[in-house]
């Protein structure tokens, strides 16, 4: 007899199309039959160990975070609430350029140093591995060979190649080096990683060429992967940015995924429309592209990630060098607040925008839930000064909340057809973004079922059919007979995120079950000590 049938489900099946009455039978971790209208067609109704009814509540695949930062929280965090919580089924790991494989010993201290305020400083992990395939096994045996709450894929992260190829200087690759970063590229890809990422707005990545890219982009084609680029700016020249992006994949015949896609400031309000024509005409063009979005319109990154590029050149060590030095600190503060600086997108800095959301130093707690403008003001000095203090005493560690986006143009990119869910979740810090508890909760609550800005068939498909298409899964994102039971049961009427922006760490509502590989993780709303999820790899 199968281990458990699911009865009388609403099934939104992540095709888009319309929803429909079944029980559903999982065994052994897959589903293993549909029986659609069981209870009205009279029919003798599958049987299993266990019955679960499923009345009033919908049945979908596991949600797919596109743009996850829980590279080292699924070693950390056997719970990892955060995510499971949510639906979440399913993360990719290794975005925007930096992670933790490849390494040698420098770069993985380098490294660790550099993005600290994502992941924290890891000292209560033992990082044993330093090539991608030895990550991804560390993955599928966590604690204690048991494995992690949520399954996980993985991107290459140019920045990090690059940093352990040529290191964190601001010159081209000599051809030496750039052999080097596409053997390490193809290595990664061969051992399991889906494609390869960038943060072109972040050391060392940002000071890669486009020809340097492209030419690790052929690699990551070759192996059938995609690109994903934290693209040169989401402020001043956006638009510019998005196309080099485009242009260049298209040059190297690898796909895209835009990350985190938004036009953000001052400058871009209201353009959301040029983007999306741009994205239309490169579809038209015979583009293969994708993005993926969180329902939110802040940011949040780190301080020290605002710095003009000139100030990060060298790494960690020379950031904090020249932060110290009178004269190197006032020629940042001089790019930040009048130039613009690339850190911060071409636009000059606005201190009133810039929350401060965690602090590795318990000292520095204060800071926590203010605007660096609020804070200089209690202490009667200059921003640039409070700003300064933080980026030495919290050593490059401190988290902010950038207020810098637009709901229009949230909106109008969440209506794209080739728009898919990513959180961007940071988990770090006293008040991270709400986004990294209550991103998939949000799009079913606020976005269909309050706003109407797309229908649930219609959200659903885009939380977990297109992900696992743009992750050439073959077995998981649909609600299909043979396909692997990944799915969450929650209730259309009142699943809703519990984060809020005072309180982020609250979890969802509405969201009673959710099963990895056919097991249950959230079982009557709680957390069960299950951990189902495994790397998923490439698939060739």
């Amino acid at each position: 007899m199968e281990e458990l049938v699911i009865r009388d489900a609403d099934v939104v099946d992540g095709s888009g199309g319309p929803s429909y009455r079944a029980d559903v039978v999982i065994d052994n971790g897959r589903i293993v039959s549909i029986v659609q209208e069981a209870a009205a067609a009279g029919c003798q109704r599958p049987k299993a160990v266990r019955e679960l009814d499923a009345e009033g509540l919908v049945l979908s695949p596991g949600f797919i975070d596109m743009h996850a930062h829980s590279d080292l929280a699924l070693l950390r965090d056997p719970d990892h609430s955060a995510k499971a919580a949510q639906g979440v089924t399913l993360e990719v790991l290794g975005q925007d350029g930096l992670s933790y494989a490849p390494v040698d010993d420098r770069t993985l201290a380098e490294v660790r140093r550099a993005i600290t305020g994502w992941n924290g400083h890891g000292d209560d992990l033992d990082f044993d591995w330093r090539s991608v395939g030895e990550y991804l096994d560390r993955l599928d045996f966590g604690f204690g060979g048991r494995g992690i709450a949520v399954n996980a894929a993985y991107l290459i992260p140019q920045g990090t190649v690059r940093a352990l190829a040529v290191g964190w200087e601001d010159r081209e690759a000599t051809p030496q080096e750039l052999d080097r970063m596409r053997q390490l590229v193809a290595e990664g890809m061969q051992q399991g990683a889906v494609g390869m990422s960038s943060g072109l707005t972040y050391t060392p990545g940002m000071y890669a060429k486009d020809a340097e890219l492209t030419e690790l982009c052929r690699v990551v084609a070759s192996y059938g992967g995609y690109y994903c680029p934290h693209h040169r700016s989401y402020g001043a020249g956006a638009v510019q940015a998005y196309e080099e992006m485009v242009a260049l994949t298209r040059e190297a015949g690898c796909s895209l995924h835009l990350a985190h896609a938004t036009m953000n400031f001052g400058v871009n309000k209201g353009r959301a429309s040029e983007l999306l024509a741009l994205l239309d005409d490169a579809l038209a063009a015979g583009a293969d592209l994708s993005l993926d979005a969180y329902p939110y319109t802040p940011g949040s990154t780190t301080l020290v990630a605002l710095l003009p590029s000139w100030a990060s050149e060298g790494g960690p060590e020379e950031i904090l060098g020249r932060l110290a030095d009178e004269e190197s600190a006032e020629r940042i503060r001089h790019d930040l607040e009048v130039v613009g600086a690339d850190g911060c997108h071409g636009v000059p800095v606005e201190w009133d925008t810039i929350e401060i959301s965690g602090v590795t130093d318990p000292g520095l707690a204060d800071f926590v839930g203010r605007t660096v403008r609020e804070s200089a003001g209690l202490r009667g000095e200059a921003p640039w000064v409070t700003a300064r203090r933080l980026l030495l005493e919290d050593r490059l560690g401190t988290t902010i909340l950038q207020h810098v986006g637009h709901e229009e143009n949230v909106r109008a990119i969440m209506r794209h057809r080739v728009h898919t869910g990513g959180s961007d979740g940071i988990l770090q810090g006293a008040k991270p973004h709400p986004r990294a508890y209550g991103t998939f909760p949000r799009y079913l609550g606020r976005y269909v079922r309050e706003l109407g800005v797309l229908s649930l068939e219609e959200c659903v498909a885009r939380l977990t059919a297109r992900p696992a298409a743009r992750l050439r899964l073959p077995d998981r994102g649909l609600v299909r007979e043979g396909y692997r039971a990944d799915l969450v049961l929650f209730d259309p009427a009142t699943v809703a995120a519990g984060s809020t922006f005072e309180n982020p760490r609250v979890l969802p509502t509405g969201i009673p079950y959710v099963l990895v590989d056919g097991r249950f993780v959230i079982e009557d709303g709680r957390r069960t000590d299950v951990l189902a999820g495994r790397a998923v790899r490439r698939t060739p």
